[in-house]
């Protein structure tokens, strides 16, 4: 990027960062996510790192936050509150450190984790040991005075106390006298310093006041049901709590404090003695801070919150890694409109900001033309992102997407990254528009598009891509699960002519192999064992490696609980012994083929869209002569027991928040497996509802309709007695 193209780029990356700014810090109405705002932050901060002369008063990286809201008076806080750096790998911590190390000259003295919670910061005065006054952060310099308002907040304490050497508590007197001393303090069984720990004539404490995530939901229910409009995150609705006018509402909404630095200099060692100092004084700290060693042991820490975080009950987006040692921390100062000496670590955003280069086309098994995004290599969700689906023709009108566009992209758990929005107000003129083929770019055949479908769709029935894709999904792990067989090795031996569709799959042998790039005799055994070994598979699994248009796995246990319970025709297994349940193979596809559109949709939750795919897959001869081949060469369906004396049979679960000790597909498959049901919306026949960490409104109807609640340990004993 030359000078010229880079100065173009900062103006309107920090025009678009301040109008976000505005609108979250001042009006309280964010407009994109954190992650969102962080991505471009994190962009401004590297071009102007690269261009260093184009760094100007008021860029956003030379701010620290929004003007006071006028409604408040003003407060000038005792010193700047200063912003805090962001790192989003393990090499810019690593680059932190050395940076620091070579300023101190000498090496660090070990670190401080914290949680780095979702809320809004405050600044608390205590003088002679009394709250007389807080305010928010505001621009760093001034803030608002809440201090009404923050006394409604139960874990603030209005009167600091002391704890003795006998752990009794004494409360500061509103005296002109010396504060009280105590030696030898302890808190929790830990030593504060060998010296003497004193409520000081006048203190300064930042921390954050933090909404739980389900007063979050407690709160935004109520919104919903007077018609108001819904707190888009817990720091959200702690900033519109906290900036009441009327404290009684304030009151309402449960907040609490967490207490994190002493602002006012009470000669400590440690960051870690500050902690445990502001636990002496009767602060609220977070109990899941550690004192790290050093960058490994940080890097421990960061990585077990990462994974652990979800379980917490508040919000948290990353970790804060303080130099401990508190000398070495006023020899690191400051830097700009930030500490050297802390850090934030952010987790993987599942949102972030990149450019699109170019738009592709991708077909998948059954046909259909979907538009993919390639983009400039974005770290996002933990992973390096480089391509993202734009879905269809029509989600590009909507979200107005050109090559060339600065776009937001989202990736939420597995699922694939997405283009969420685009910013057409850095765009440079040279951005070009996309328009969908009218023929398949594999196969050059003729493009269409079907009544019940939005997308495009190729109409040549032996277009390699379907094959391909098709084989994919074949094989993966919620189909067949045939483990060894990965994208690679399919192309490979789709390329080589030794597999034509999903039933030539079983009748390679390992000398078939053995003569392809990268394939030794133990490797291509292995691969032909791990085949074989899938060819008895439950019925739900084969229906949906089929990849039946609108079929998924829901609607594929659906139906296999419908087939494999009905007494006529009798489905009888063919033979047991080594398959315990029972297999069966032609007479379920004499079943199936019976069936008509009318009978597909007299199973739950299939609609007419649905059942008419159906009936047409199953009568369509190339279909067929796939299933027939399938069995040919081995392949074969296990029955399920007779469901009627499954333990859960003819119950209906539904479940609702995060459980920690399985995920929710394990849950559904354990559940299933023992012949229940599960749902996704709750009624009078749900027979219980699982409740995991932070339930979402489905708690409330269940308890409204009097449905039987399961916490996760009890939802395990059923399971455990049921086996």
């Amino acid at each position: 990027m030359t000078k010229s193209e880079a100065k173009t780029r900062i103006e309107k990356l920090r025009k678009l960062i301040d109008e976000n700014r505005y609108a979250y810090h001042v009006l309280d109405r964010p407009k994109v996510s954190d992650a969102v705002d962080d991505s471009l932050k994190h962009e401004l901060a590297r071009l102007e790192a690269q261009f260093p002369d184009l760094i100007t008063p008021d860029s956003p990286t030379q701010r620290v936050g929004g003007e006071p809201l006028p409604a408040f008076a003003q407060v000038k806080h005792p010193q700047p509150i200063l912003s805090i750096n962001d790192a989003f790998t393990q090499e810019e911590l690593q680059d932190w450190e050395t940076r620091n190390e070579k300023l101190l000259g000498e090496k660090m003295k070990g670190y401080y984790g914290e949680l780095k919670m979702d809320g809004l910061a405050i600044v608390l005065t205590y003088e002679n040991g009394l709250f007389t006054r807080g305010a928010t952060r505001g621009d760093g310099s001034v803030g608002e005075d809440v201090t009404q308002n923050l006394k409604t907040i139960e874990s603030i304490p209005l009167r600091l106390t002391q704890i003795h050497a006998d752990n009794t508590q004494i409360n500061a007197e509103r005296t002109s006298r010396p504060p009280l001393r105590v030696r030898g303090v302890q808190k929790d069984s830990v030593s504060l310093s060998e010296g003497e720990l004193r409520i000081p004539n006048e203190l300064h404490v930042r921390g954050e006041i933090v909404i739980e995530k389900k007063e979050l939901e407690r709160i935004n229910r109520l919104q919903i049901k007077n018609g108001e409009k819904e707190f888009a995150n817990p720091r959200n609705l702690a900033a519109g709590s906290i900036r009441q006018l009327d404290s009684k509402i304030a009151a309402s909404r449960k907040m609490d404090f967490y207490a994190f630095e002493i602002i006012t200099d009470l000669e400590l060692h440690t960051h870690a003695d500050v902690h445990k100092t502001l636990s002496a004084f009767g602060f609220k700290t977070n109990r899941n801070c550690e004192e790290l060693q050093n960058l490994d042991a940080a890097e421990s820490y960061i990585h077990a919150w990462e994974t652990r975080r979800k379980s917490l009950p508040y919000q948290t987006d990353g970790v804060v890694l303080v130099v401990n040692d508190l000398v070495q921390q006023k020899r690191l100062g400051s830097i700009g409109k930030s500490e050297r000496w802390m850090v934030a670590f952010k987790f993987p955003a599942e949102q972030a900001t990149t450019k699109i280069k170019d738009i592709i086309l991708q077909v998948g098994r059954t046909g259909v033309l979907t538009p993919v995004a390639i983009l400039e290599p974005v770290r996002v969700a933990g992973t390096t992102v480089s391509r993202a689906t734009l879905h269809n023709a029509d989600q590009i009108k909507r979200l107005g997407v050109k090559i060339g566009d600065t776009v937001v992209i989202e990736k939420a758990g597995d699922i694939i990254p997405a283009v969420v929005s685009t910013f057409p107000q850095l765009r440079t003129g040279k951005e070009r528009e996309f328009h969908m083929p009218k023929k398949c770019p594999v196969c050059g055949g003729m493009v269409a598009q079907k009544a019940e479908l939005v997308a495009l769709y190729c109409t040549n029935p032996d277009c390699p891509a379907k094959h391909r894709e098709g084989l994919y999904h074949f094989v993966a792990r919620r189909a067949f699960d045939i483990e060894g067989l990965g994208i690679k090795i399919i192309d490979l031996l789709y390329d080589q002519g030794l597999i034509k569709d999903a039933s030539d799959l079983f009748t390679l042998e390992a000398r078939d192999l053995e003569g392809l790039e990268g394939f030794a005799e133990l490797k291509a055994n292995k691969i032909v064992a791990s085949i074989q070994s899938k060819k008895h598979i439950e019925f739900a699994r084969f229906l949906y490696a089929l990849g039946i248009l609108h079929v998924g796995e829901e609607t594929a246990q659906d139906i296999a609980h419908v087939i494999e319970s009905r007494n006529t025709p009798p489905i009888s297994p063919l033979k047991r012994g080594e398959i315990e349940r029972g297999v069966y193979s032609s007479q379920i596809l004499e079943e199936l083929q019976r069936l008509t559109a009318d009978d597909w949709s007299s199973i739950k939750d299939i609609g007419p869209v649905v059942a008419k795919s159906l009936h047409i897959y199953f009568h369509t001869k190339q279909n067929l002569d796939l299933l027939r081949n399938l069995f040919k060469n081995g392949v074969t369906i296990t029955l399920s027991q007779t469901l009627s004396a499954l333990p859960f049979a003819g119950k209906s679960f539904v479940l609702t928040g995060t459980l920690s000790s399985l995920s929710r597909d394990d849950a559904k498959e354990r559940i299933r497996a023992l012949g229940g049901e599960v749902s996704e919306s709750i009624s009078k026949k749900t027979s219980y509802v699982i409740i995991g960490e932070n339930p979402g409104s489905k708690a409330d109807k269940a308890k409204k309709l009097n449905v039987p609640q399961l916490d996760e340990l009890s939802f395990l004993t059923l399971l455990k007695k049921a086996l």
